[in-house]
C-alpha cells in the first residue's frame, strides 16, 4: 500500500499539544551546561564537534594515547544536535544497508560486514566497562514489507546476507504480525543480531563523562569560526580564544564544514520525529509489542520506529526535507509531522486516539553515496569523517577510528579498504543543486506511488552512484 500524503483533522490533532523539542533531550537530569573557552589554550589533539562522532574521537584518541592533550569544542552543547535527535538505532552497517554496500564495493563487503559488526560489539563493551546508563539492548530490527514489490527486496537482502555469512530471517505477514500487529504488514526481514537500541542523548552524556575522566577538556557554546596554519599546527579561532593544536579532528555533521573544499560532498536534509504518550498496558497488547526491537518499512521514502523503555512509540522518518540551509526555524514543519501522524494511525489503527507529546526534527549530514567519508587537510593535521547520512549513531565509532588512522598516518585495515580512499560524487554547485534535489524528491515520491518504479532521472542517478532518500 502506498502511504497517503492527504493529511486528516485527527491526524493533525494528535500532536497539537507536542512540545517542540526532541524527546531525549527533555528531561530534568540532562547535565548542566558546561563552561566556554575564554582565553588562548593549546593542545595536542582539537576536536571539533561533540556529537557522536566527536565523542568517539576524543575517546579513542585518549584510550590510544592516554597522555595526549586532547580538546573537545562544540558550538552548543553535547549531543545537542543530530545525536540527540535521531531514533537511536545503532545499526552494524557502514555501509547503510547491504544493498547500498554490495552496489559499492562488493568486492570489501564481507570485511566490512565483520568490521561493523565488531563495530557494534566494541560500542556495546564501552557502555559497559564506562557504566554509560543509556538503555543500550541489542533488540534486533525487522525490516517490513508493505508493499508487494518490496518483498522481493527483502527476499534479495537474504540472499545476499547469506552469501556474506550474515544472519537474517526471512519472516512471512503471519511471523511479522506475530510480532507487531499491523494489517499493512506483508512480509519482514529480522536482524536480530546487527542492531541495538539505545537512548542517544544518555550514551552522548556518557561518553562525555568517560571522556572527562580520560582527562580530555571540554568546552560547549564555543563555536570555532576559522583554521588557519601556525607553525607545524593548526590555529583554530573562537569567539573568545584560539586554540593552538598540533592535529585537529573535525566531526562537525551537516553544518556547513570549516573546509571550503568539502561543502559540496554533503547537503542537510531534516528529518522529522514524533514521540508518543505512554502506551497503557491494553494498548500495548493491542498491538501485541512486547518485544524491544526496532522496526522499519521498506520504501525509498521510510518510517522508522522503536518502543521505550516506558512503552512510548518513536515514529520517525518518511520525509527528507531539503531547505538550502539550517537553523532552528527549519526544526519545525507541520506537513511533515502530519504526514508521520497519518501514516502512524495508517498503519496501527488500534492506536487511535494516542496523543504525541513531542515533535522534533534534526539535520542529517547527507552525501550522495549514504556512507561516510575522510580526508585530512594542511598536509595531514586535519582530519575530517562526514556524510553519515542518518546511520551515524553505530558508524560514527568506525568513523572515528579511520580519522585518527589517517591523522597519525597509521597503514590499517580500515585505510586500506576503498571506501576509505575513495569519496562520493559531489552534489552540483547550487542553484543547479537545489533544482536536482527537487527533481529527485519529486522522482522519490512517484516511485513509492507506482510499485517502486524508478523513472529516467533515478535510473540515470542510480549508475553514476549518486542517491537522495529518507
Amino acid at each position: 500500500m502506498a502511504f497517503s500524503n492527504v493529511i486528516s483533522d485527527s491526524a493533525r490533532s494528535s500532536f497539537a499539544d507536542a512540545v517542540q523539542r526532541p524527546y531525549w533531550l527533555d528531561r530534568p537530569d540532562r547535565p548542566d551546561p558546561r563552561p566556554r573557552l575564554q582565553a588562548p589554550i593549546t593542545a595536542d589533539l582539537l576536536v571539533v564537534g561533540a556529537g557522536f562522532s566527536g565523542l568517539w574521537t576524543a575517546y579513542e584518541a585518549a584510550v590510544r594515547h592516554p597522555d595526549l592533550d586532547i580538546v573537545l569544542v562544540d558550538g552548543g552543547q553535547v549531543g545537542h544536535a543530530a545525536s540527540g535527535r535521531n531514533g537511536g538505532f545503532v545499526a552494524a552497517s557502514l555501509t547503510h544497508g547491504l544493498a547500498k554496500g554490495m552496489a559499492r564495493w562488493p568486492k570489501e563487503m564481507p570485511e566490512l560486514e565483520r568490521l561493523g559488526r565488531e563495530n557494534l560489539d566494541a560500542i556495546a563493551a564501552t557502555v559497559a566497562a564506562e557504566g554509560i546508563d543509556c538503555d543500550f539492548i541489542r533488540s534486533g530490527e525487522v525490516a517490513v514489507a508493505v508493499e508487494g514489490y518490496q518483498i522481493d527486496d527483502l527476499v534479495e537482502t537474504v540472499e545476499q546476507a547469506r552469501g556474506l555469512g550474515v544472519d537474517l530471517e526471512l519472516l512471512s505477514a503471519e511471523q511479522v504480525r506475530a510480532r507487531l500487529d499491523s494489517p499493512t504488514y506483508l512480509a519482514g526481514v529480522a536482524d536480530a543480531h546487527g542492531v541495538a537500541m539505545v537512548d542517544p542523548a544518555r550514551l552522548a552524556w556518557g561518553l562525555a563523562a568517560a571522556c572527562e575522566r580520560r582527562g580530555v577538556r571540554i568546552f560547549e557554546n564555543t563555536p570555532v569560526r576559522s583554521l588557519g596554519r601556525i607553525g607545524a599546527g593548526v590555529l583554530a579561532g573562537t569567539d573568545h580564544g584560539r586554540v593552538r593544536a598540533g592535529r585537529v579532528a573535525l566531526a562537525t555533521s551537516a553544518y556547513p564544514p570549516l573546509l571550503s573544499r568539502l561543502g559540496n560532498y554533503i547537503v542537510a536534509v531534516y528529518d522529522s520525529v514524533l514521540m508518543s504518550e505512554p502506551l497503557s498496558a491494553e494498548q500495548r497488547a493491542s498491538i501485541g509489542w512486547q518485544g524491544r526491537e526496532g522496526f522499519a518499512d521498506s520504501g525509498n521514502q521510510f518510517h522508522y520506529y522503536r518502543i521505550t523503555e516506558d512503552a512510548r512509540i518513536l515514529w520517525g522518518g518518511y520525509d527528507a526535507s531539503y531547505y538550502g540551509d539550517m537553523g532552528p526555524h527549519r526544526e519545525n514543519n507541520p506537513d511533515a509531522y502530519g504526514r508521520l501522524a497519518e501514516h502512524f494511525f495508517t498503519t496501527f489503527p488500534q492506536l487511535t486516539g494516542l496523543q504525541f507529546t513531542h515533535k522534533w526534527a534534526g539535520a542529517i549530514d547527507t552525501c550522495s553515496r549514504f556512507s561516510a567519508f575522510w580526508g585530512t587537510a594542511m598536509g595531514g593535521r586535519i582530519g575530517y569523517s562526514l556524510g553519515f547520512t542518518g546511520l551515524g549513531v553505530g558508524a560514527s565509532r568506525f568513523g572515528a577510528q579511520v580519522m585518527l588512522d589517517l591523522l597519525w598516518g597509521e597503514d590499517t585495515e580500515r585505510t586500506r579498504l576503498q571506501m576509505t580512499r575513495t569519496k562520493p560524487i559531489p552534489f552540483p554547485p547550487r542553484p543547479l543543486r537545489d533544482a536536482a534535489i527537487g527533481v529527485t524528491r519529486w522522482s522519490i515520491n512517484r516511485a513509492d506511488e507506482n510499485s517502486g518504479k524508478r523513472n529516467l532521472w533515478l535510473r540515470t542517478l542510480d549508475r553514476i552512484g549518486l542517491g537522495f532518500d529518507s
